[in-house]
């Protein structure tokens, strides 16, 4: 009788945990970066407080001033601890400029709803700009993405799929934005102040981590970035390393063309 080999479908493939490795690491790579770029969990509370702050005292009160005064005060509050504890402080001046702007309008018209105004015209305009860009053929959530991939513009021209990646991703942020107005600006002029406001806090969170979620399947899913920073370090490396050599041998010929003494 001949023998028969063993099936080797026990012996996985060397290169598949390495493959698998790689992938993990991708993936790690990109939670990391959408973390920073977005501000996690705590960009998330700075940008929700203030609004929260305001509507839950002008609920409890019916005072403009007092509730515009609060929600100011918290953000500024915000940007200071960031400041004494020198971290990045764009997520929590961001949010200053917003309650800022929305205070103003507050105050100007007398109408407590224009506090959420400001806020509101920002998520369309920006919903606006995700779609445009990406019909122009340069995604904002790229151009955005980009420099904390440490890949710039390189996906444009060199990384087709991850160009593929980020109109899709940018594609979403736009449609659940222009959803979100959808459902705000009608409420901006028949429901009253709270009915806004709390609304509004709602819609805060859950679109935005939609969005990310998204964003992240759709790069998970792409090609690696393009380092540029270190390709142009490798370059930077290799023209001293060209210069050094040409020196070396520019010293040599000069000692060799020496007479004897």
């Amino acid at each position: 009788m001949t023998s028969v080999d063993k099936p080797t479908a026990d012996k996985p493939p060397t290169d598949k945990p390495t493959a698998d490795q790689d992938a993990q690491a991708d993936r790690a790579v990109t939670e990391a970066a959408l973390f920073e770029a977005f501000g996690g969990v705590r960009g998330m509370v700075e940008t929700v407080l203030p609004g929260l702050l305001f509507v839950t005292i002008y609920t409890i009160n019916k005072n403009l001033h007092f509730s515009a005064i609060a929600a100011l005060a918290v953000s500024l509050v915000l940007v200071a601890v960031r400041l004494i504890r020198r971290d990045t402080v764009k997520h929590a001046f961001s949010g200053v400029f917003g309650v800022a702007f929305g205070v103003v309008f507050a105050m100007m018209t007398g109408n407590a709803k224009d506090f959420y105004l400001p806020g509101m015209l920002y998520t369309l305009g920006l919903g606006l700009a995700y779609i445009i860009t990406t019909l122009a053929g340069a995604p904002l959530i790229g151009l955005i993405l980009g420099p904390v991939f440490k890949e710039n513009l390189s996906w444009r021209t060199r990384n087709p799929g991850r160009k593929k990646a980020y109109a899709k991703a940018s594609w979403a942020w736009g449609l659940i934005l222009l959803a979100k107005c959808a459902i705000l600006f009608p409420l901006y002029w028949w429901a009253d102040t709270t009915q806004l406001g709390w609304v509004l806090v709602a819609l805060k969170i859950p679109p935005f981590l939609l969005a990310v979620y998204l964003t992240w399947v759709f790069l998970a899913k792409a090609p690696p970035p393009i380092d540029v920073f270190a390709e142009m370090e490798a370059e930077e490396k290799a023209e001293k390393a060209e210069r050094a050599e040409k020196a070396e041998q520019a010293r040599k010929a000069e000692a060799q063309g020496r007479p004897e003494a």
